[in-house]
């Protein structure tokens, strides 16, 4: 049987930590920031944490990354 292969696009967009959780980057930091306020902009520094609902989806996409 063939190894499943991982998602292209899915690994471009979740980080993987090293205990195995999955974050993601917050939306609204592309473009257009000169509208927006220095607090507005700080808050999508980090990176946010996958919901419960998604990670089962995101387990088959990237096999044996996320625990």
């Amino acid at each position: 049987m063939m190894k499943q292969k991982s998602h292209s696009g899915l690994k471009k967009r979740v980080k993987v930590r090293n205990s195995g959780t999955a974050s993601v980057q917050k939306s609204c930091k592309n473009h257009l920031l000169s509208n927006k306020s220095k607090g507005q902009k700080k808050l999508h520094n980090a990176g946010m944490p996958l919901e419960k609902t998604r990670v089962k989806a995101i387990k088959k996409l990237l096999p044996g990354k996320i625990k």
